[in-house]
């Protein structure tokens, strides 16, 4: 499957940006889909992640009750609303797939490229 993501931007703190992965190439429900993201001089750290059917979801604390990850498996894309963004969610982000159940990890097998969020304070 290939992955790719959209909708990063610049943003001031408080604000809010919707992310986009679009996947090709796979029977897509097959996929949990997470969000991952990396700061300059840090490692990769989990985000959020939807399964296949779109019924379970996990965040990160660092998420919790501001980031909305969903699915519309009609359109093969998965997305993660971000709301109330700070400073420290400047990162690229990124989103991968994996077959079968959704994992709190980095251990995803399909990986797209990265879409830069910047939140000013």
């Amino acid at each position: 499957v290939q992955l790719q993501a959209s909708g990063g931007g610049l943003v001031q703190a408080g604000g809010s940006l919707r992310l986009s992965c679009a996947a090709s190439g796979g029977r897509f429900t097959s996929y949990a889909v997470g969000w991952f993201r990396q700061a300059p001089g840090k490692e990769r750290e989990f985000v959020a992640t939807i399964s296949g059917s779109g019924r379970t979801t996990r965040y990160a604390d660092s998420g919790e009750g501001r980031f909305t990850i969903s699915r519309d498996n009609t359109k093969n894309t998965v997305y993660l609303q971000m709301n109330s963004l700070k400073p420290e969610d400047t990162a690229l982000y990124y989103c991968a797939a994996r077959e079968g159940a959704t994992r709190a990890s980095i251990e995803y097998d399909y990986w797209g490229q990265g879409t830069l969020v910047t939140v000013s304070s």
